[in-house]
C-alpha cells in the first residue's frame, strides 16, 4: 500500500447510520440520510445516501484529475462533465459491495483524445480511482467531439 503526505484532510461524522445525518466538521456538507425504497427503507424525500455522497465526490475528483492531465498536454478539459453512478448490492461472498460507472463528456475534445486523457486520469491521477482499483468495478465511458 502506498503512503501519502497529506496536503488536506476532510473530516465528517455520521449519527444514525443510513437513517441518520452526516456533516463535515466545517459544516459545508450537512445532509439527512435515509435508506432508499429499493433497499427496503423509507426513501424519505430530501435525503441522501452514502452512495450519493460517494458519487458526487468521485465525479468532482475525476473531473479535476482529467483537467490536470489535459493541462499537462496543453489541452483544456475544464468544461468536461463527469457523471458518476454508484450502485450498491449484495456481494457473492456476503455483505454488500459497490460498482461505479463514470461517464466523461466533453464535446470540445475529439473522442479518441478524450478517451486517452480519461484513461490517464483514471490510471495515474485520480485518488478515487486508486482507492477503488482491484476492489470496486469501475467502468469508464467517453463522449467527445
Amino acid at each position: 500500500m502506498d503512503t501519502i503526505k497529506p496536503l488536506y484532510t476532510a473530516t465528517a461524522s455520521a449519527t444514525g447510520g443510513r437513517n441518520g445525518h452526516t456533516q463535515s466538521s466545517d459544516g459545508m456538507v450537512s445532509v439527512d440520510l435515509s435508506v432508499p425504497k429499493e433497499m427496503g427503507g423509507p426513501g424519505k424525500p430530501d435525503t441522501a445516501t452514502p452512495e450519493h455522497l460517494f458519487a458526487a465526490g468521485y465525479a468532482a475528483c475525476f473531473g479535476g484529475a482529467l483537467d490536470f492531465v489535459a493541462k499537462k498536454q496543453k489541452k483544456n478539459a475544464s468544461g468536461a462533465t463527469i457523471t458518476c453512478a454508484v450502485s450498491i448490492g449484495p456481494r457473492d461472498g456476503g455483505g454488500f459491495g459497490l460498482s461505479v460507472k463514470l461517464a466523461v463528456e466533453d464535446k470540445t475534445i475529439p473522442t479518441a483524445e478524450l478517451r486517452a486523457l480519461a484513461l490517464e486520469a483514471h490510471e495515474q491521477i485520480c485518488p478515487y480511482s486508486h482507492a477503488t482499483r482491484n476492489n470496486v468495478p469501475v467502468e469508464v465511458t467517453v463522449t467527445g467531439a
